[in-house]
């Protein structure tokens, strides 16, 4: 595999200590090798995913069995859109490694490759008892959204009633929940709900991570605030033939399949990923409790009974697709466009 090009600005140093704790067991060369692509990679994987996932990648030729690389390779290929490979490598990270990693990204990644039932399967597992509550709720945004896929738009809005979804809360997840909330009310036919809670959105999000701005804009037929307002016009003077009038609004919220379900830096994430079915690993079948620890918290059993399915309406495990993924070394699945854990 030729190696990407590094510039002198990229070093190990540059990546966390912990990931640099697990690179210990390599060669001094490899190690700091290794090292400075995952910094590469999770330097590029917002501006260019396809470039950071070449590093991932010969990152994890040098050192595949090292979860945390694993990990970071699945989180650069969820970003260029490599859904099979993706699911593939955060499912090996999480054999090698343990502990819940990252249910979100895996969720949405069974939802862009067509899997609904399975998204549902991975966020009522038990590994989700051991979520924070920030990666739980990013969990039940994205269940919401496989629970639409599914045509289920009134257990879609019922999974996202949860404690946090209050109004006046302002967590680093408020803007998203409740953006997703509003979203699915909308798809429910619920159009002033659905206002209100984008209104909600948007006084929350002062990061700018959604586009509530502009769908309070689109659902009232009123202009966004900056929309008339004309760039190239000096002290006064009238723009030129050549100017042009630009608007400004909120940008486009992130994918959720990024749980986002994720935003996770490549380079330096934290090295609990989920097991994965690496290339020479068979699948596994997460097991099938609806509990209460779920993303979800206590609204399983209203979400079933909104949906008029119960534990037996959901399909296999992991996150969101319909057709069987290809393991990373060469099959493929069916592949879609990546989803809004909102949609």
């Amino acid at each position: 595999m030729p190696e990407p090009a590094l510039t002198d600005d990229i070093t190990a140093s540059g990546l966390d200590s912990e990931v640099r704790r697990d690179l210990r067991g390599l060669q001094r060369d490899t190690a700091d090798s290794v090292a400075r692509h995952l910094v590469a990679a999770g330097r590029l994987v917002d501006e260019d995913p396809g470039l950071a996932l070449e590093h991932a990648r010969f990152a994890r030729a040098r050192a595949s069995r090292i979860a945390v690389v694993r990990e970071a390779a699945g989180i650069a290929a969820y970003h260029a859109g490599e859904w099979a490979e993706a699911l593939g490598e955060l499912r090996a990270a999480r054999r090698m490694g343990g502990g819940p990693g990252h249910l979100a990204v895996m969720a949405d990644i069974e939802r862009a490759l067509g899997r609904p039932e399975r998204a549902l399967e991975l966020s009522r597992g038990p590994e989700v008892r051991e979520l924070d509550r920030a990666e739980a709720i990013e969990l039940a945004i994205v269940a919401a959204g496989a629970r639409r896929d599914l045509g289920e738009l009134d257990a879609a809005v019922v999974s996202l009633q949860i404690p946090e979804l209050e109004p006046a809360r302002r967590e680093p997840w408020s803007a998203r929940l409740f953006y997703a909330y509003a979203d699915n009310l909308l798809a429910a036919g619920r159009e002033a709900d659905a206002l209100q809670w984008f209104v909600h959105a948007a006084d929350a999000d002062e990061g700018g991570e959604t586009d509530a701005d502009r769908r309070i804009a689109e659902l009232t037929g009123e202009p966004l605030p900056d929309d008339d307002f004309a760039f190239g016009v000096e002290d006064g003077a009238a723009a030129g033939p050549d100017a042009e009038g630009t608007s400004s609004g909120a940008e486009p919220a992130a994918d959720a399949g990024a749980p986002d379900a994720g935003g996770v830096d490549p380079a330096g994430a934290d090295p609990e990923p989920e097991p994965a079915a690496d290339p020479d690993g068979s699948d596994e079948q997460p097991a099938h409790p609806a509990d209460a620890g779920s993303a979800g918290g206590d609204v399983t059993a209203e979400v079933d009974a909104a949906s008029g399915t119960g534990d037996a309406a959901v399909g296999d495990p992991p996150p969101s697709s319909a057709a069987e993924h290809g393991d990373i070394d060469g099959d493929t699945d069916e592949e879609r466009g990546p989803r809004s854990p909102g949609e």
